[in-house]
């Protein structure tokens, strides 16, 4: 059974892989901000696996939303209009402070309509491919300081610490590998979408760079944080001012723990493949960038089948470890938001399945898969991108979660909103 002592061993060892940073590719970006790099992608069309995967994203953004579904029809009547106690007062106020601050050509580039499209243009690479709103190090220190007190308010004392996380594991990244107008603590872009900051009315917000993308819908009291990413490359800081931090380990072990209390018998019908790149997989199952999750950027109408095993057919334990798992994907929403969401999930139990790919050994780098109705939330360990692992290693992790059944971005609340009032009549 996996441990701790176990897992802390295997992730300390990514510096084994560090690049040369000598070669063309990290001479070139030690020379570049974020604009120049995404313009060395788009003009030279390289790297032409990222390239490629970029245009895709542009031809998936044609089409309208629908949500990610598992058999291609949206079930309705998932998600209600409830109060979930969040803070909505300090929330306004705080975005407010950033509207305050914004020049008029900061105004047109950072608030967008609520239904805008900009909602799904999100991604987790290091390139700035869809550059809008504000950028977090081109800005002032005050309106930066704004920036992060709204996601303070919005988001539970943990997630906003496990977001920080995510941030400064980014610098880091970009001083192991020279990068550090490319990659920093503040290389995220920030977007408002609605008229104003509202206590009444629908809004939210988009904070989304390397391996850090928050798409955050709010109706007064009522919180959607979905669809979100968060990765880690390496996943530890082991030097500097951030040392000791760590995301994304307890996702980790309690997964593996699953998966390793489980039956031999019920272990293989759980995992759909063996290998992390199996030659069973069939076409578009793994590519070079998401490798094996599904649900990442751009993918807002995905059809996911269910794979693996019924929740509900677990033991009381092995149950426990899902809603566990559960909880710490939920990490971002406020304490009674999450609280209700993880009712949601552990009610449909009986519709909810747990998928793996890859062994299940302490030292063996894995994927798996928690989906129902009302939530999908994967786990993969990647092979390297900055550092040199050409196989999938335990230090190198990406998560993300998704709200099926267009509940992503708030979708499947706005139809239960009132509409704003169309007419307009002076009466002098």
């Amino acid at each position: 059974m996996t441990s701790e002592s176990k897992q802390d061993a295997r992730h300390g060892d990514f510096r084994q892989y560090l690049p040369d940073l000598s070669t063309p590719r990290f001479t070139t970006i030690a020379q570049n901000d974020a604009r120049g790099h995404a313009k060395e992608l788009k003009e030279k069309q390289a790297p032409p696996w990222l390239y490629g995967l970029y245009t895709h994203w542009r031809r998936l953004l044609q089409e309208p939303f629908k949500g990610i579904t598992n058999d291609g029809v949206v079930r309705p009547g998932l998600f209600k209009i409830r109060d979930e106690g969040v803070p909505i007062e300090r929330i306004v106020a705080a975005a407010q402070k950033v509207v305050d601050q914004l020049t008029p050509a900061q105004i047109s580039q950072t608030i967008l309509h609520i239904d805008s499209p900009e909602w799904r243009t999100w991604s987790n690479p290091e390139f700035l491919i869809s550059d809008k709103g504000i950028r977090l190090d081109e800005i002032t220190p005050a309106l930066r300081d704004a920036v992060l007190a709204v996601l303070k308010e919005t988001l539970s004392p943990e997630g906003y610490e496990k977001a920080l996380g995510a941030m400064r594991i980014n610098h880091f990244l970009g001083e192991l590998v020279n990068a550090p107008r490319v990659m920093n603590e503040h290389s995220y872009n920030f977007v408002l979408f609605g008229a104003e900051p509202s206590s009444t009315r629908p809004w939210g917000f988009s904070f989304y760079g390397h391996h850090l993308c928050l798409s955050v819908f709010l109706y007064k009291t009522q919180i959607v944080v979905s669809p979100w990413f968060t990765g880690a490359e390496p996943n530890i800081i082991d030097a500097g001012p951030y040392k000791g931090t760590r995301i994304l380990d307890v996702e980790e072990r309690l997964g593996l723990q699953l998966m390793q209390s489980l039956g031999s018998d019920v272990q293989e019908k759980a995992r759909t493949y063996t290998l992390m790149k199996d030659p069973a997989m069939p076409k578009g199952r793994w590519n070079h960038d998401d490798q094996r999750h599904l649900c990442g950027a751009y993918r807002d109408n995905r059809v996911v089948p269910y794979e693996g095993v019924l929740v509900s057919s677990l033991s009381d334990e092995q149950q426990g470890l899902v809603a566990q798992i559960i909880e710490q994907y939920l990490l971002y929403l406020p304490a009674k938001a999450r609280e209700l969401r993880i009712d949601d999930v552990t009610a449909i139990f009986h519709e909810t399945y747990f998928s793996w790919i890859g062994g299940n050994g302490d030292n063996d780098p894995f994927y798996y898969r928690i989906q129902s109705p009302v939530l999908i939330v994967e786990f993969d360990h990647h092979s390297g991108v900055f550092l040199t692992n050409g196989e999938p290693a335990k230090f190198h992790i990406h998560t993300l979660l998704r709200t099926p059944n267009a509940g992503d971005y708030g979708w499947a609340l706005r139809s239960q909103i009132d509409a704003l009032d169309q007419d307009y009549v002076w009466e002098g």
